[in-house]
């Protein structure tokens, strides 16, 4: 059955509230996602200074997600108890700092310790903003808006790059460079968290901004897109089978992600000999290249109504390019592989998340979607400590290499195995949404 085309004043409201919230959104998680992985750009320098291997450095990068893990349900509970604005920006608050704080790490220790709260003050961000759009948006567009919220990843690598490995060579107030590095990428988040708490609304019945009609309308929206059915309560969203298979997915997703991400500077300075600020252009070309393709899908899989082969798909190709980048022989081949395998990743992500998004709701939704992030995160661990100890046991990266294009083979395959009925997918297979009302 298709659904009813959105009214205009729907479309109108939806619009608004793209513009006021998603670039604003991406900005925070643009902040969050530099903070979490210029780690990788630290030790080309840091490493060295406080003594880590590749292993050890994994190991810290990873232990990130311990913390991560411990307190993502939580942290969506109270989002859902005492509103996105204020919990957001507490946690934007508390990360600042304790990025700021890495700058001071003397030893292995002190760093595993910092990146294990670091992990933990963030675990709320990424699950808490996948809800609080859906208390905005339909799902008939939200590939497009959990899309454009997305494209802050790639971008914070494409910009943050070259940004953090030009701070490598520079000092302030007689610290290193790549001391200089976290305190000057760590403190944004501080400003931006006061701010959070003055822009958003915590949902649009609190929005100043929107019209009582257009109120209304959103609500409208948002009401006819909510399967009767969907799970309800925390329990149904912890519980339920299908939530942990979309962990699974999430999982070996998040593994091609971190276990690249974290380690990607080194692999691109051993094999092409470069000079820290050549690293990180070079870093910027595949997630450039992910931005744009990211954000193309998202929109096609709203068009399309499709979301089982635009989750499928990319993953397969991200396994092609991690399998052929482990076997690259120079540097251009080896950035066009690892490009390939970035498209695969970001492509992925989006488009994903509509699936536990349309699937759950009420406290479901708060408990499942921060669980599915739980699950896929512990890969953000495993990821980077296979990465590192692959490295110090063979002495080069390609068995690591492998192994992501492995999950990431295995994630579409999962994905192939989901079943295509409506609790799944959100919207009608081709079905095709009015593009002049959701346009943002």
């Amino acid at each position: 059955m298709i659904a009813d085309p959105m009214s205009a004043e729907e479309g109108k409201a939806i619009r608004k509230a793209a513009v006021r919230l998603v670039p604003f959104l991406a900005l925070l998680y643009f902040i969050s996602f530099l903070d979490r992985v210029n780690v990788g750009f630290a030790a080309l320098t840091m490493n060295a200074d406080i003594g880590l291997s590749a292993s050890a450095f994994g190991l810290g990068a990873g232990i990130f997600f311990v913390g991560y893990l411990l307190f993502t349900i939580p942290g969506n509970l109270v989002l859902e108890r005492i509103g996105a604005s204020r919990w957001i920006a507490i946690i934007m608050v508390v990360w600042g700092i304790l990025s700021a704080c890495m700058a001071f790490v003397q030893t292995p220790m002190q760093f595993y310790v910092l990146r294990f709260l670091l992990g933990a003050a963030e675990s709320g961000f990424l699950p808490g903003v996948i809800l609080y759009l859906t208390y905005w948006f339909p799902n008939e567009v939200r590939g497009r808006i959990i899309g454009n919220f997305f494209a802050a990843v790639p971008l914070s690598n494409v910009f943050g790059a070259p940004l953090s490995t030009w701070l490598l060579g520079h000092s302030i107030f007689g610290l290193k460079g790549w001391q200089t590095m976290f305190v000057v990428e760590g403190l944004p988040a501080v400003v931006l968290g006061v701010v959070t708490y003055f822009w958003l609304a915590d949902g649009p019945a609190k929005a100043k901004w929107l019209t009582e009609r257009e109120k209304s309308a959103l609500a409208a929206a948002l009401a006819r897109g909510r399967s009767s059915t969907a799970p309800v309560s925390l329990r149904d969203g912890v519980m339920n089978p299908l939530v942990w298979r979309f962990g699974l997915i999430y999982f070996l997703i998040v593994m091609g992600l971190y276990g690249f991400g974290f380690f990607a500077p080194q692999m691109l300075k051993a094999l092409g000999n470069l000079t820290n600020t050549e690293v990180g252009w070079a870093v910027a070309l595949p997630y450039a290249a992910a931005a744009a393709v990211m954000y193309i899908w998202g929109r096609h899989s709203d068009a399309t109504g499709e979301r089982i082969w635009h989750v499928a798909l990319p993953a397969f190709l991200g396994a092609i390019g991690f399998l052929a980048a482990g076997y690259a022989g120079s540097l251009p081949l080896a950035l066009f592989a690892f490009t390939l395998g970035a498209i695969g990743i970001y492509a992925a992500c989006p488009v994903f998340w509509t699936l536990p998004s349309a699937a759950l709701t009420g406290t479901a939704a708060a408990g499942g979607i921060a669980l599915v992030n739980s699950i896929g995160n512990v890969a953000g661990y495993v990821g980077p400590f296979v990465m590192g100890s692959l490295k110090d046991s063979t002495g080069g990266y390609g068995a690591g290499l492998v192994v992501l294009a492995a999950s990431m083979g295995l994630a579409g395959l999962v994905v192939l195995s989901l079943d295509r009925a409506r609790q799944i997918d959100g919207v009608p297979p081709r079905r095709r949404v009015d593009r002049s009302a959701s346009q943002e």
